[in-house]
């Protein structure tokens, strides 16, 4: 038994696996967060009634 749980310790073979899946999480929530803001920013400029973007699309 002491073997086999020196060898669980030292094993490093998923150690990868994890740091992969958290840098993909991290990347996720970024690109969601991102996306959130750049969506608030767009209602933001379409909802200005003195934009000329605004005025533009009107005629």
């Amino acid at each position: 038994m002491k073997t086999l749980l020196q060898r669980f310790l030292e094993d490093e073979t998923g150690a990868t696996v994890i740091e992969y899946g958290v840098i993909v999480t991290v990347l996720s929530l970024a690109i969601v967060a991102g996306a959130g803001q750049v969506f608030d920013a767009l209602k933001w400029l379409f909802s200005d009634n003195n934009s000329r973007l605004v005025n533009a699309f009107a005629q």
